[in-house]
């Protein structure tokens, strides 16, 4: 139950923190797409470099165990794909979706639709994405300071330096 309580906060607190940032608006999704407006790219970069960063932390100070998914190339590479084709179509990403529905705009009841066809279709097409799709390309359950065999704070530390030098370039230019 204290797992649930804190999944629904942090739930709440993301959702908040996404429309005050102003990433479930149309607008911003599309400049983000186009690369005019760098909203969305901001807000998305910092979440990671922030789980990043704490969810490590967690771990080295052991109040937390990493639960890694298996890196499948076949199935990352489509499903990006699919991704990029519905966010680029209805101009919402799943989560906007679900945040611009709760900000009152109908046109994300399409992209909603959208992915559960999409959920019953991968369902329905499982068994035989399982034999193949779902092997080409299989890592296993790895990360890249893993497949490195280096410190996790050797990758993470020149990651959260570049988002910093991307932050700072961003804002010099505009964007």
């Amino acid at each position: 139950m204290n797992e649930l309580f804190y999944g629904l906060i942090t739930g709440l607190l993301f959702g908040f923190l996404l429309q005050k940032g102003r990433v479930l608006r149309y607008d911003k999704q599309l400049g983000a797409l186009l690369l005019k407006d760098m909203t969305i790219i901001k807000f998305m970069l910092t979440s990671v470099v922030v789980a990043m960063v704490g969810t490590y932390l967690l771990v080295d100070l052991e109040l937390a165990k990493l639960s890694i998914k298996t890196t499948i190339l076949g199935a990352n590479i489509i499903g990006g794909i699919l991704f990029g084709l519905g966010w680029g179509l209805l101009g919402y990403c799943p989560g906007t979706s679900a945040g611009a529905l709760g900000e009152g705009r109908w046109d994300s009841i399409w992209g909603i639709a959208g992915m559960l066809v999409g959920a019953g279709l991968y369902a329905e097409a499982f068994p035989t994405m399982k034999a193949t799709v779902l092997t080409w390309g299989n890592f296993g359950k790895i990360t890249v300071p893993q497949l490195l065999g280096i410190n996790h704070w050797i990758i993470i530390i020149p990651i959260v330096a570049g988002a910093l030098f991307l932050f700072r370039w961003i804002e010099k230019k505009g964007l």
